[in-house]
C-alpha cells in the first residue's frame, strides 16, 4: 500500500475520506467531523498530511502527520 496524502471532501449526501489520486472514496460519512476524525487516523499511521475541504471543494485545513523539523526552521 502506498502512502497518500488524505483528502476530507463533500461527497452525496456526506463527506468522504479519499487517498490523493484515488477515484473511489476509503470511506463515506454522514457529518465532516466523522471524516476528519478518519482521514486523521489515516493519515497518522501513514505519516502523510490530511487536507479538509469546504463545501465548496477548497481546501480550507491543512494538517501534517509527516517527519515535521522540530524546532522548525526559519
Amino acid at each position: 500500500m502506498t502512502k497518500r496524502n488524505q483528502h476530507i471532501v463533500p461527497h452525496e449526501g456526506g463527506w468522504a475520506v479519499k487517498g490523493a489520486g484515488n477515484q473511489r472514496a476509503t470511506s463515506v460519512h454522514d457529518t465532516q467531523q466523522e471524516a476528519i476524525d478518519v482521514g486523521r487516523k489515516i493519515a497518522g499511521n501513514q505519516s502523510t498530511e490530511l487536507f479538509i475541504h469546504g463545501r465548496d471543494g477548497r481546501i480550507r485545513y491543512r494538517d501534517s502527520h509527516g517527519n515535521d523539523p522540530f524546532p522548525p526552521k526559519g
